[in-house]
């Protein structure tokens, strides 16, 4: 059983590799007959759904192990923050485990982001994947490591759906091969809401916990990156609110491109006057100097394309296209 550090130590860099000044930690490719952990750390997964997702990365030739404190349920919490931290750190320090796909997303990451062993972490790099409330563990250990950690599917929310799809399944893949991913208008149409091309470091995920992360001490870092949008049952007067506040915190002009993923059931109510989404982003992107393009398919949506957070990427509008270097070795 992992015990945690008695007190907060540095973070240094072990095993980098140092691409345009950035250090990136990636971690080693799985291969069949690996282990991964499957942890929810933020709300409680249905166990039944949770099973029928593990047999599929049963049928990629992993192994699985459950985190002891999975079944738990806390109220809106997947066991109390001592029980979802223990499991995090248990299968970050635990040698068998490649990779951690956490059951679902939720709420309560950001309840346990400051108690992370974020050394530990660097000392043990290994694939973790998620997303949705999950963006504030990326965020968090990107800016602490350095490690590249997966945006997408994860094993209950998704994978174990019927609508579960096999593109979404087949970028399951990039986690065995290192892959350069590559984002065209044959996966979905592509709107161009300002030109340009810009590269960068590619970042971000759900608006609403990358909003949360402002004034914190994770707070999102977005010079010269490429920030990825996206989210869930936000009408526009919300995701309006929360993209003024990343402009007011000056996250918006400090970026380098910005990529707006899915917005699912965003739609406003019918009883009420409102904005389009459309229009909300006109409002806040059309006076960028960056490029900003809409319509990937990332995000609460299927097909889920699944990126590598912490990597360098391209951003072309004129080719409508997005380019991500791969997230493992």
């Amino acid at each position: 059983m992992y015990v945690g550090r008695p007190f907060p130590i540095h973070t240094y860099f072990t095993e980098v590799h140092k691409k345009e000044g950035k250090f990136m930690i990636l971690s080693e490719r799985l291969q069949k007959g690996d282990t991964i952990g499957v942890i929810a750390p933020a709300s409680p997964p249905d166990m039944n759904d949770l099973k029928r997702g593990i047999c599929f990365f049963e049928q990629l030739g992993l192994r699985v192990k459950l985190g002891r404190h999975i079944d738990e349920v806390y109220g809106y919490l997947a066991g109390t923050d001592e029980q979802r931290l223990a499991d995090f750190h248990e299968m970050i320090a635990d040698p068998s485990i490649k990779g951690i796909i956490f059951a679902r997303g939720g709420y309560g990451t950001g309840r346990i982001a400051s108690d992370i062993d974020y050394q530990l972490v660097e000392e043990n790099p290994k694939i973790i994947w998620g997303y949705s409330d999950i963006t504030y563990i990326h965020t968090t250990i990107r800016q602490a490591t350095g490690l590249v950690t997966f945006h997408g599917p994860m094993v209950e929310s998704d994978v174990a759906k019927d609508n579960f799809d096999e593109l979404s399944a087949q970028l399951f893949q990039q986690l065995f091969t290192p892959t350069r991913l590559h984002y065209s208008e044959q996966l979905s149409s592509l709107k161009v809401m300002v030109s340009g091309e810009a590269s960068g470091e590619l970042v971000g995920g759900n608006l609403s916990l990358l909003v949360s992360t402002l004034g914190t001490p994770h707070e999102i870092e977005t010079r010269g990156k490429l920030v990825l949008m996206e989210d869930i049952g936000e009408e526009p007067y919300r995701v309006d609110a929360m993209l003024n506040q990343l402009k007011l915190a000056g996250k918006l002009k400090d970026a380098a491109g910005i990529i707006i993923g899915d917005f699912a059931k965003s739609k406003p109510k019918k009883e009420k006057p409102s904005l389009t989404l459309e229009q909300v982003f006109h409002h806040y992107f059309d006076k960028l100097s960056c490029p900003v393009m809409s319509g990937f398919k990332i995000g609460h949506c299927m097909p889920h394309f699944a990126v590598p957070l912490g990597v360098q990427a391209m951003l072309s509008t004129y080719k409508k296209s997005l380019t991500i270097e791969a997230g493992v070795k």
